[in-house]
């Protein structure tokens, strides 16, 4: 609000308060003046017999001139009162404009998909299956029979492969084309369905299903419900298969984990494998995409990297993907990478006298090399510094 729409408010607003005081003052003038003259009367005392008196008076009939008066100064009130209104309103609705404005707009989910490093193959998946869904609810839309489409998917790959950022662009592209009405996601695992109590389960889980109503239920390591002799296991099973069927039209479920064990566990039960027909396999990432990974770390948060150190950066990479080349946690372990580094860079730049701001941005071939090893140059004064193999 600016400082002259605020003091033409406050004028109008005077106006509004001397109105009401005239009028009033023009009904029950006595009765002010004399509690004005005598201070706050105690009840029986005359001041007060004397105050119910003039209001017995104000409600006798007035004379011609007097109501004119009073008609005046109600209509007077009445169109400051209204103007106040509309400056209120005005006001209102710029700040309101400034707020939208301030908002920036939702990126197409088509776009924040094609932007994501790497999953050519999965990008492909889903713009099949949106056009798909698309068209079939086109045709239902006019009066069209449509084929049958099961909007629940099975996510199946090594971790950090993106899976839980495809689930929310899923949702939020469900929502675009009009077959789901709200696009959130729910993520959770086994410890955020089932209970440690009998009968406990199927409540927890309700809870969740409920949140996830009008969007996606997207269930991580979706196998570890599907364990032996796993009643609890088993009764959130029954309770989300009893919320698919009942929620067909909108409400959607995701199930994600390694690559096998998902296949045992949709086919350890008939009502899973009726519900969850399409599958979309996530391949681990590259080394080029991994390193990609890194760098787009090192841009969102300010960092470059020495050009005679990046390929120490990739030899760092293709190490720790060969040493776990059974269980690599892909974009997950590149962060971790990064995180590392900059904690090296942190500890390098604290023991600088007044670093500049190039400085505190930079990585070098030290801040690369952990902890362990900067305990061991220590102690070998007379060697230099090893590069990570």
């Amino acid at each position: 609000m600016t400082k002259d729409s605020r003091e033409k408010e406050l004028e109008t607003l005077n106006r509004i308060t001397n109105m009401q005081k005239n009028l009033l003052g023009s009904i029950y003038g006595d009765f002010f003046n004399t509690n004005a003259g005598g201070g706050n009367s105690a009840p029986g005392s005359s001041n007060a017999g004397s105050s119910e008196k003039t209001i017995e008076k104000a409600k006798e009939p007035v004379g011609n001139a007097k109501s004119e008066n009073v008609e005046d100064a109600i209509k007077n009130a009445n169109a400051a009162l209204d103007e106040a209104k509309n400056l209120f309103a005005a006001d209102s609705n710029l700040n309101n404009a400034k707020q939208e404005e301030s908002k920036e707009p939702e990126e197409d989910p088509m776009e924040t998909l094609e932007k994501l490093i790497g999953l050519t193959t999965i990008k492909d998946d889903v713009k099949e299956l949106t056009a798909f869904v698309k068209v079939q609810k086109a045709r239902k839309d006019q009066g069209l029979k449509s084929v049958p489409v099961s909007l629940h998917l099975v996510f199946t790959g090594n971790p950090g492969t993106g899976k839980t950022t495809v689930a929310r662009i899923i949702a939020n592209i469900y929502k675009q084309i009009g077959v789901l009405s709200k696009g959130q996601l729910v993520e959770v695992d086994r410890s955020g369905l089932v209970a440690g109590y009998v009968g406990q389960t199927a409540i927890k889980t309700t809870e969740q299903i409920n949140k996830a109503k009008g969007g996606v239920l997207f269930i991580d390591e979706a196998y570890s419900l599907a364990q032996k002799d796993d009643s609890f296991g088993q009764e959130a099973i029954d309770t989300i298969l009893k919320a698919m069927e009942d929620n067909r039209d909108d409400f959607v479920v995701i199930v994600a984990g390694y690559t096998e064990p998902m296949k045992k566990f949709i086919n350890s039960n008939p009502g899973l494998k009726s519900r969850f027909n399409k599958y979309i396999e996530f391949p681990d990432y590259s080394i080029d995409e991994l390193e990609q990974i890194f760098y787009m770390n090192c841009n969102k948060y300010d960092y470059k990297v020495e050009e005679n150190v990046k390929h120490q950066v990739r030899a760092l990479i293709t190490a720790r993907k060969i040493e776990n080349i059974d269980n690599f946690a892909n974009a997950r372990e590149v962060r971790n990478l990064f995180e590392e580094i900059i904690t090296n860079q942190a500890r390098r730049i604290s023991g600088m006298e007044n670093p500049t701001g190039e400085d505190m941005m930079t990585i070098t071939l030290e801040d690369l090399m952990d902890e362990h090893s900067h305990k061991e140059d220590d102690g070998n004064l007379g060697e230099s510094k090893k590069e990570p193999e």
